[in-house]
């Protein structure tokens, strides 16, 4: 059998709906922040629970432009997780600000015993990551940052529906950003982002930013730049929208058999620690391997797409060599580059997909 990572040809087999949604709005011929794109912005914003959200080129751009929006700059620190996609750091360093890493806990997440000592005077805001669809640990990391004064920007790019406690990922910061990629919970034919805010000023700043400052055709307030979500990418999102509930809990149901398979390779398999209170969401499925590289040569033989996500850990990559981090200074970062697996767990996966994928994993560590 073979079980493939990407769903995509199975999630758009039949796109007559956005084919003939975009065929209409060529005839209007609004490319750019249509009347699509603010009705995606509409149920975009319901479904994370904010006032406001604001459509962008990519998830990239919406953490880049939320630092823009705060003023951050030349000489700021921004503090965010050692573990993350090489996006969050490269938003931080696209204003000028150096990136402050921080390691993070067994569930992927920011410690936040330990983002205190990372704290200078040039500390301008905090990035917590809400990686591969789990919650960071926010409490904490809002009360350092409301004693300290500090603005939190959410990482929700791998998040959308994730929530603790009932509060949605992207929504406890003072701005929420997410990406739309391709291979995202709710994704589009390219790149796109959104930023989500309840500060009405900060709204009102990101649509100024997004589109080159401009209040009208030749009316320019501030200077900005060109990140708008087009009006074909929003038309897709629209299509896709209302189907998130459903992909969410397809793969919350996959991740739960395969945790109830893995406790019995116990030793062999560790699962992540699953907090009480949080909806996590499975853009990625990781666990904890031994022989880690093996296991995933064995799968692949087998015909299952595993993956690694990231087996460079962040500090040690070239890119960031100014940053003075050496082996050693992340030493869960580190772990979970050398021993996590990525397993399929998309919401297109059939039942058997899934036993087969436990099966062969099963079989490396137990044999036949």
């Amino acid at each position: 059998m073979r079980v493939r990572y990407s769903y995509l040809p199975q999630q758009f087999e039949h796109p007559e709906e956005i084919f003939d949604a975009i065929r209409a709005h060529l005839n209007t011929c609004r490319l750019t922040l249509g009347p699509e794109v603010e009705e995606f912005e509409r149920a975009f914003a319901s479904l994370i629970g904010t006032r406001h959200a604001i459509g962008v080129g990519s998830g990239t751009d919406a953490l880049t432009l939320s630092l823009r929006a705060l003023g951050i700059g030349p000489g700021d620190e921004v503090i965010t997780a050692a573990n993350t996609f090489i996006a969050t750091v490269g938003a931080i360093n696209a204003t000028g600000a150096r990136p402050v890493l921080v390691d993070v806990t067994p569930s992927f997440t920011i410690d936040p015993a330990l983002m205190a000592r990372a704290l200078t005077p040039r500390t301008k805001a905090i990035i917590p990551v809400h990686l591969s669809g789990e919650v960071a640990d926010m409490d904490p990391i809002l009360e350092l940052a409301g004693r300290r004064g500090l603005p939190v920007v959410e990482d929700a790019c791998q998040a959308i529906s994730a929530s603790v406690g009932g509060r949605a990922a992207g929504t406890m910061g003072l701005l929420g950003c997410f990406s739309l990629h391709p291979l995202k919970n709710l994704n589009v034919w390219g790149d796109a982002g959104v930023i989500v805010t309840n500060d009405s000023d900060l709204n009102a700043r990101l649509r100024l930013l997004r589109n080159h400052g401009l209040t009208g055709r030749d009316e320019v307030e501030i200077l900005g730049y060109n990140s708008r979500l087009d009006s074909i990418q929003a038309i897709v999102g629209n299509w896709l929208i209302r189907q998130v509930p459903e992909i969410t809990n397809r793969r919350i149901a996959n991740a739960a058999t395969y945790d109830q398979a893995f406790a019995a390779l116990e030793g062999d398999i560790q699962l992540p620690p699953r907090r009480l209170g949080v909806r996590r969401v499975f853009h990625l499925y990781q666990v904890y391997a031994k022989d880690r590289d093996g296991l995933l040569r064995h799968l692949h033989a087998q015909g299952v797409e595993a993956k690694v996500h990231y087996p460079i850990p962040l500090p040690q990559q070239r890119a960031l060599a100014h940053l003075g981090y050496r082996p050693g200074d992340f030493p869960q970062t580190e772990r979970q580059a050398a021993s996590l697996i990525t397993l399929p767990v998309d919401q297109h996966l059939t039942d058997g997909e899934v036993r087969y994928v436990i099966e062969t994993v099963t079989q490396f560590y137990r044999g036949s």
